[in-house]
């Protein structure tokens, strides 16, 4: 069974950093493109950042020029390295990937982490 399980959020001030990390794992051929998403209180999930599996990024406006998104394709592992957080940063950040695994036969699906709080606060 494939999982992706996001950690590294928390509450922080503004002007400060977090870096979040998201692990892939469980039967796993490769992955593809990797992103993150956040959802704040009544509003819809919005792309933050994503990057290829070649490692081209694409960031959400508000976000760029702040947060980094990276891979190590190694280890199936996402990273998002937030600075200068802002309050309107708050809210749950998930994980997403394709990834081609295994369930009852091979397929490529997309997966979600569970999420992790993020909460910028003075």
């Amino acid at each position: 069974q494939v999982q992706l399980v996001e950690s590294g959020g928390g509450l922080v001030q503004p002007g400060g950093s977090l870096r979040l990390s998201c692990v892939a794992s469980g039967s796993i051929a490769s992955i593809h493109s990797m992103g993150w998403y956040r959802q704040a209180p009544g509003k819809q999930r919005e792309l933050v950042a994503v990057i290829t599996n070649n490692g081209r990024t694409n960031y959400e406006d508000s976000v760029k020029g702040r947060f980094t998104i990276s891979r190590e394709s190694a280890n199936n592992t996402l990273y998002l390295q937030m600075n200068t957080l802002k309050p309107e940063d708050t809210a749950v950040y998930y994980c997403n990937a394709a990834i081609v695994g295994y369930t009852s036969t091979w397929n490529t699906r997309s997966y979600w982490g569970q999420g992790t709080q993020v909460t910028v606060s003075s």
